[in-house]
């Protein structure tokens, strides 16, 4: 695994059964042996520079079925299945937005308007 200078790895968290995308996060050496460990995704936070079990605090958890790792072993995609929503939005997904026209944001209530 290649960690970067700050010592963290991108990890994309995939709806197991449908692939869509459902959140990225970073992870620590420590954050991914807990993942591997528990079965259960714990990342890095790098705002309060802290680790953080995914799930604790809403129990929207994120249970890991595959962890695949990218050729240039410096990403990695947990596969998981997904207790609630992923966005601390409550959105299923943090992927709800879509840029369109010169980069103007649009969101799926923009769209359902």
């Amino acid at each position: 695994m290649k960690f970067d200078e700050k010592g963290l790895l991108p990890a994309i968290a995939q709806d197991a059964k449908t692939g869509e995308v459902l959140m990225l996060a970073y992870m620590n050496q420590e954050a991914l042996e807990k993942t591997l460990s528990s079965g259960h995704a714990w990342f890095y936070s790098r705002s309060r520079q802290e680790l953080w079990h995914k799930g604790a605090t809403s129990g929207n958890y994120l249970t890991v079925k595959k962890v695949l790792i990218d050729c240039d072993e410096d990403t990695i995609v947990l596969k998981v299945d997904a207790a609630g929503p992923a966005c601390h939005t409550g959105k299923r997904t943090c992927f709800y937005r879509e840029l369109r026209d010169g980069f103007r944001i649009v969101s799926e209530d923009d769209l359902q308007s």
